[in-house]
């Protein structure tokens, strides 16, 4: 069984010879998704103390949810490289509710200022069963909200939010549930657990 591990707690030091490390971290609302920031705000070495991995990827400050971390550079270059081609998927809460036209735009692809998206896997979800944000979301009282799950294989600056709002469904809230055969699994915001790289799985480029 995998183990998790809370926000600070200490961690074994890598030894030289250890397998590949790949690290799924529940990245919290308003945190960066690197580990110094001279501004003072909140960073992952708040939550990591795990000298010799890095962030493979990015995930905005405002969103939440999985990021993966590694100590290989060639497993850190295959997640970010968008010509890989991974799928991550996205739980996203909109304001509105989405209209069959508006799920098939986004399903085939919408025209974002930087090109057009690639085709997208999209569907409604019944409202996922998570942790609540803080702050929470400003919600408007006569206005509804909808929760999608969009699954992408690109990674365009603040895709998913341009791609709701040009379908007319403003992003509330985003949280990544998973990225090719990793997903959070019960992680809390703030904790992480180590996992496993598939057998075979770089040669699968």
């Amino acid at each position: 069984m995998e183990k998790v591990t809370r926000p600070q707690r200490p961690a074994p030091a890598v030894r030289a010879g250890d397998r590949t490390r790949v690290i799924l971290l529940n990245k919290p609302f308003n945190v960066l998704c690197q580990f110094t920031d001279p501004g003072g705000r909140a960073t992952l070495s708040d939550y990591l103390d795990l000298p010799g991995v890095y962030a493979a990827g990015r995930l905005d400050y405002d969103s939440e949810g999985l990021v993966l971390l590694t100590d290989s550079g060639p497993v850190q270059h295959r997640i970010a490289d968008p010509r890989a081609k991974l799928p991550k998927t996205y739980w996203v809460q909109v304001e509105g509710v989405p209209t069959p036209e508006a799920l098939r735009r986004l399903a085939a692809g919408v025209a974002l200022r930087d090109g057009t998206t690639r085709p997208a896997q999209v569907a409604l979800l019944e409202a996922p069963e998570i942790w609540l944000r803080t702050p929470a979301i400003r919600e408007r009282r006569l206005i509804p909200t909808s929760w999608l799950s969009l699954t992408i294989t690109e990674g365009k600056n603040r895709q998913v939010r341009r791609m709701t709002a040009a379908v007319g469904l403003p992003t509330l809230r985003l949280v990544r549930h998973s990225i090719g055969p990793w997903q959070l699994d019960g992680l809390a915001p703030g904790e992480w657990r180590e996992a496993a790289l598939p057998a075979g799985w770089l040669k699968g480029r």
